[in-house]
């Protein structure tokens, strides 16, 4: 099986200060919904994990985190693409509970659910948490230039191994150019 771990801000969706409140914040990156449908078309399972400590610290409520994802799914199946699952941490960073990224718990929940060793899973992210949770977890870790994503790299000390892209629509056409010389 061919699985991906993408972060949603800043990898999909333009990051909102201090974060998305409703489904009318989404707003997606220029070309992360193509990128999500050539994935799918080519047979990955695109999964989410992200952190919303605003659950947790009461500013947000499930329900309309949840209203945020139908959009954003109902956008990417409208194109073609589809997001396997979702899972997200709610607590708030006090909390230290083991699924809150830089923590490699959600990413070993996630390769348990489907299955996948994680040495061979992208893991997605604009931020130094997402990239230290898949080093962690021993999975590969990706930084996108979006969102966050310079500002992290000019800060350094990335986890050995990160691969840097432009955007997740590069990263994608990279993988299938990758599939397309396998075949």
């Amino acid at each position: 099986m061919k699985l991906i771990v993408l972060d949603r801000d800043g990898v999909i969706n333009e990051p909102r200060s201090p974060f998305l409140r409703g489904p009318d914040d989404w707003l997606p990156l220029p070309g992360a919904i193509e990128a999500i449908s050539l994935l799918t078309q080519w047979g990955w399972r695109v999964v989410l994990a992200i952190n919303q400590s605003a659950i947790g610290r009461g500013l947000v409520t499930v329900d309309a985190m949840n209203a945020i994802h139908q959009v954003m799914i109902k956008r990417i199946s409208e194109e073609g693409g589809r997001i396997h699952a979702i899972f997200f941490c709610p607590h708030a960073a006090e909390a230290q509970c083991a699924c809150r990224k830089p923590n490699p718990g959600m990413l070993r929940t996630i390769a348990q659910r489907f299955g996948v060793d994680l040495a061979r899973v992208p893991v997605v992210g604009d931020r130094l948490r997402d990239l230290q949770a898949a080093a962690s977890a021993g999975a590969q870790p990706w930084l996108v230039r979006t969102g966050l994503g310079q500002q992290t790299e000019a800060a350094g000390n990335l986890p050995p191994g990160t691969t840097v892209v432009d955007d997740l629509l590069t990263l994608a056409k990279q993988f299938i150019a990758a599939e397309g010389k396998r075949r």
